[in-house]
């Protein structure tokens, strides 16, 4: 039997999804609310949040842990800013040149420290910002759920922000709840941020064309909402990584508009697509990738209609495999600060946005993915009743390529050899369930030739090294 201690505190729709994909396997399985005293009893699966794991049973060949000990080369901005930057240092042709946006990475505990940064590391970002028709974002390198992000395109708006913010901290204590913006943060607490160009050309949909309400009608008149992909991964070992194929597209509240320095006041809710921020509209911005075809596609800037094909859908998902493999690749140069162990794995949230690429000029629908950040621990409690279905897949799935082979590898029965013998002749690039898979000592090229379409949809194993 296969003890499985299941702690998520802060998370029972989480631990919802755990339960049932335990009662899935084809093992008997025994489910503790706890961690259990010694003497312990092996094989045993930590499929826990990271703060309730006993990370030092990882040095337990016989203990599985639902999450990697050291990943912030990965879930940190800064560290994932400095992560890319060095890895593409070493390999000047890699993807991750034009898939990570130009980005600048600051440390600040009070904004009269901006001057000696723009005398110093920021001196390059400073001759940018005399072009003010180039727009930055400002992101807190530990912040999540959209806290902290702010939009600028000259230095006095940036000091003004960073001023801000340590006007909250501050205040802290005086002012009330209700009156502090929603994505406030306190600059002496975070200090770490990173500033990437803001980029304009977002790929624009209007989500009324997939109505999910009582009301099936489609509006007359298009406006185009700037969007953003959350897909998941599972990174498995040290390290397979398979991507879920399927993938959520999280829409702002209002239609896009290009920033303007006209605006007193830059209101961010055409800009910001972060479900964290629009939880008063539940699940009213929240589509599958796939139910976006046959969309029109309103960010050309030209009369000719452009639809979005089931080949653009498909060529998106391509470029985000490529993309994480690279990431992951680049973290694994890394080993300070991601440490992929045998007996781990882990589930990641990972943010991309789909643009236009105006350069290409001969294919004016031409589409680009752009890495914008990845989540331990994500939020997927925001996806909202109407796509739970895909997240019981997920973790399903997750139990099926992470839990049950360690079972089969830890025990000797005719049933382990069975479950281990199930995806043994699972080749490299193909999807099953709802994964893609590589094997140990492959080249990356040949983990993502080829995109599969056969009766196991959803899951591609990308990477293994």
């Amino acid at each position: 039997m296969l003890t499985v201690a299941c702690i998520w505190p802060a998370a029972p729709f989480t631990e919802s999804l755990v339960r049932k994909a335990l009662e899935s396997l084809n093992i008997p399985v025994q489910i503790l609310t706890s961690i259990p005293d010694a003497p312990l009893k092996f094989p045993l699966v930590q499929w826990s949040s990271y703060d309730e794991i006993e990370h030092e049973f990882s040095r337990n060949d016989s203990i599985l842990q639902s999450s990697y000990i050291i990943r912030k080369s990965l879930i940190r901005k800064h560290f994932l800013s400095r992560c890319i930057f060095s890895y593409c240092t070493k390999h000047p042709e890699s993807v991750l040149k034009t898939a990570w946006p130009r980005t600048y990475e600051i440390e600040i505990s009070f904004a009269d420290e901006l001057d000696e940064l723009f005398a110093d590391e920021l001196w390059e970002l400073g001759e940018e910002l005399g072009d003010t028709q180039k727009w930055w974002i400002l992101k807190p390198g530990m912040a999540d759920r959209g806290n902290g992000i702010r939009i600028f395109n000259d230095r006095a708006t940036l000091e003004k922000i960073l001023e801000e913010f340590e006007d909250e901290s501050a205040t802290d204590d005086e002012e009330d709840e209700e009156q502090k913006p929603n994505t406030a943060v306190i600059i002496s607490q975070l200090r770490h941020f990173v500033i990437q160009e803001y980029i304009l050309n977002p790929l624009l949909i209007d989500l009324k064309e997939v109505p999910i309400g009582p009301d099936t009608s489609k509006p007359d008149i298009l406006q185009g909402h700037k969007f953003h992909l959350r897909a998941y991964c599972v990174a498995s070992g040290a390290l397979t990584l398979y991507l879920f194929n399927r993938v959520l597209a999280l829409f702002s509240s209002v239609p896009y508009s290009t920033p303007s320095s006209q605006d007193k006041i830059l209101d961010l809710a055409p800009h910001l697509t972060n479900t964290s921020l629009q939880t008063n509209r539940g699940e009213e911005g929240v589509r599958l990738l796939n139910e976006l075809i046959g969309c029109h596609i309103l960010s050309t800037g030209s009369e000719q209609q452009i639809i979005l094909t089931a080949e653009d859908v498909s060529d998106i998902l391509h470029q985000i495999e490529v993309v994480l493999a690279e990431t992951f690749k680049a973290a694994l140069e890394n080993p300070i600060n991601f440490q992929a162990i045998p007996n781990a794995f882990e589930l990641f949230g990972v943010d991309f946005l789909v643009v236009q690429d105006s350069k290409d000029i001969a294919n004016e629908s031409k589409i680009k993915v752009k890495l914008l950040e990845i989540n331990a621990e994500p939020a997927i409690e925001l996806t909202g009743p109407r796509l739970a279905w895909i997240l019981e897949d997920l973790f399903a799935d997750i139990g099926k390529v992470c839990v049950e082979p360690f079972f089969a590898k830890q025990s000797s029965s005719v049933q382990a050899d069975a479950i281990s013998s199930n995806d043994s002749d699972w080749p490299v690039g193909e999807t099953r369930r709802n994964l893609v898979k590589s094997s140990p000592g492959l080249t990356l090229a040949r983990h993502l030739v080829g995109y599969t379409r056969d009766s196991f949809k959803n899951v591609r194993n990308i990477l293994t090294l």
